[in-house]
């Protein structure tokens, strides 16, 4: 125990040394936690980690912790918009870097099965540095970072079977005896195939038939802690099955986190282990920075070095033509390809799979590992390099600064994202005399909307100091129509915080995201399908012979019902049994409200909407005069 506290206070302090020393000279975190990792590691200061086995403990929860979070974000109403992205960018950089990756194993002598299961490895990236990197510098919802997001996902999913192919490519079994024995290896290569795809069907059957329920019966002691508690029980219950038939830990609670994000608790949960996913990911990194083997790179740098920025290269140039295809500007291309052009942390597990199995031997495997490790400490750093350097000659920052500049005309109005949903509010706006301050962090979007006519400036919302540039403090309304429910949630905290009398108008994607938004006190909640479903709806009612102000007047009262229902639901969406209840409650006394508006607003006047009786007065009008 007196180790525990022992190296939780080294790993703690050398993190709150180290990252506002990063951040104090403009570097990312990640740089700050690899160098806190490095300098505490086995192989220089000695402090954690004797033979690198306590270390490895600390990654595998970071990793486990990590890929659950990032399964939880994966929607499935959003996976299926992205299908096409995912599927053309994603498939194209895993194919494109594993054939390249294998092309060149095979020059360098390797077996055509080493040589393959090795660019499986190299293919991946890592999600962690990328997403934290994007998500820092505000730029999600940029063409680089959706375009990274794609490629990201498809690499994590691409995990299952990869490591379900991989005993097929082993030219060896396994020796019966040895602490690496698993259940797996008692099979030959054909069944454990089997087993392991057996094995990630049986977790979808779980999460689906007996996850959900659980929390159910959970989510009723209206505990939280208890709630929190329950969902680490599944999360490491489903890792420790994988581990019994020879898969990584991490895959096990990827697909736990992929399962529950389609369930009614995946709010909930990302709202209970939010506060820990940073420090999760600090460890991580801290723990990658301490597993780089500065022995093994001493005795062999030149090669080490060589073949790390010759998979980044190569890995760079996949992604490169990968951008031109999908017509990414120069800058946000640059900025997609430095942040995917290492290898990530899905290559950790591949790699301790390949060896395994057997496919290649210890040294290899050692020197693989060195080079993911160099490849991950790097990618911040070229991606500083590119920021600070490169991107300048691309115009972007001088963009940024004119932009700043140029934010001296203010308005009443501020309009935050600038896509469909926002560009439609603007030009209604303008038509009716009422300009407003238009702010988007997509140069894609910014560029292409300045051709159009648009005064848009490029800048990240979420930044106190940006609002304050554009007329934040004297605004009457802000109205956010960005299309991140995380990143509306921020800007929201950040106006809440430093400019407490701005209105705001917010867009949600769904009723689930304005109760979260009401939670915090915003009272101007737009779903974005809300009106477009009940303008169909009242377009079929005419068509089916309904007199068209009846067809409104419904239409309104029965938004009217909805927000005012939405609002009752909001207490009660916590507890299932409860919600569904009231959600029924709440239909039956909307239609009951609409049976007595029809009745209590007799329609003889409605025809003067559109009788054919007042049109041939209005045409007779026209002839005559």
């Amino acid at each position: 125990m007196e180790g525990f506290f022992t190296q939780s206070i080294i790993y703690l302090g050398a993190a709150v040394i180290c990252v506002p020393v990063a951040k104090r000279l403009g570097l990312s975190s990640v740089i700050g936690y690899l160098a806190a990792g490095m300098l505490i590691g086995p192989f220089l200061l000695g402090f954690v980690g004797k033979e690198g086995k306590d270390i490895m403990h600390f990654a595998e929860f970071g990793v486990v912790m990590m890929l659950f979070l990032i399964g939880l974000e994966l929607e499935p109403q959003n996976l299926w918009n992205m299908r096409k992205l995912i599927l053309g960018a994603g498939l194209t950089q895993v194919a494109g870097t594993t054939i390249l990756s294998a092309a060149v194993s095979l020059v360098l002598g390797l077996q055509w099965n080493q040589a393959l299961a090795i660019s499986f490895a190299v293919a991946m990236s890592s999600t962690a540095i990328a997403l934290q990197s994007l998500k820092e510098k505000g730029l999600m919802q940029s063409a680089a970072g959706q375009h990274s997001f794609a490629v990201l996902l498809f690499q994590d999913i691409s995990v299952i079977p990869i490591l379900a192919i991989l005993p097929l490519l082993a030219v060896a079994s396994v020796q019966a005896s040895g602490e690496h024995i698993t259940y797996l290896d008692t099979f030959p290569s054909w069944a454990q195939t089997l087993i392991v795809l057996s094995a990630v069907g049986l977790v979808i059957l779980i999460g689906r038939y007996a996850i959900v329920p659980l929390l159910r019966l959970v989510a009723k002691t209206r505990l939280r802690e208890l709630f929190t508690a329950s969902a680490l029980l599944i999360v490491i219950g489903i890792a420790y099955l994988m581990t019994l038939v020879g898969l990584s830990p991490a895959l096990g609670t990827f697909l736990a986190g992929v399962i529950l994000a389609g369930s009614e608790f995946r709010h909930e949960l990302e709202s209970d282990l939010d506060p820990f996913k940073g420090l999760l990911l600090g460890l991580f990194f801290m723990a990658v920075g301490a597993s780089i083997n500065f022995h093994l790179i001493s005795a062999r740098p030149a090669e080490i070095f060589a073949l790390t920025l010759l998979v980044m290269a190569g890995k760079f140039a996949v992604l490169f033509i990968i951008g031109k295809v999908f017509r990414l500007s120069a800058g946000q291309n640059l900025i997609f390809c430095f942040g995917l052009a290492g290898i990530g942390e899905f290559a950790f597990v591949l790699f301790s799979f390949i060896s395994q199995v057997q496919i290649t031997d210890k040294e290899t495997t050692d020197m693989l590992m060195a080079i993911t490790a160099i490849s991950m400490a790097l990618s911040p750093v070229f991606m500083l390099i590119n920021e600070k350097v490169l991107l300048p000659k691309f115009g972007v920052r001088k963009e940024t600064k004119q932009d700043a500049d140029e934010i001296d005309e203010q308005h009443k109005v501020i309009i935050a994202g600038f896509s469909h949903f926002g560009s439609t509010v603007g030009r209604f706006l303008r038509a009716n005399g009422v300009e407003a301050t238009i702010l988007d962090n997509n140069t894609d979007t910014v560029d292409l909307l300045r051709k159009m006519g648009f005064k848009v400036f490029y800048g990240d919302a979420t930044r106190a100091d940006l609002l304050e540039s554009a007329g934040a403090a004297e605004a009457k309304i802000l109205i956010s129509a960005i299309d991140s429910p995380e990143t509306t949630m921020q800007l929201v905290e950040t106006v809440k915080k430093h400019f407490p009398d701005l209105e705001l108008m917010i867009r949600s994607k769904n009723r689930f995201d304005a109760y979260e938004l009401m939670d915090i006190g915003v009272n101007d909640v737009y779903r974005e399908n809300l009106d477009t479903s009940i303008r169909l709806g009242k377009d079929v009612l005419i068509k089916l012979g309904h007199r068209a102000y009846s067809a409104h007047r419904s239409a309104q009262n029965f938004m009217k019902y909805d927000e005012a229902a939405m609002k009752e639901l909001a207490a009660q969406r916590h507890d299932l049994k409860q919600y569904i209840s009231g959600v029924r409650e709440q239909i039956a006394l909307q239609e009951e409200l609409l049976r007595k508006d029809l009745q209590h607003n007799p329609s003889e006047s409605d025809h003067d909407w559109d009788s054919e009786l007042l049109r041939n007065s209005i045409t007779g009008k026209q002839k005559n005069s």
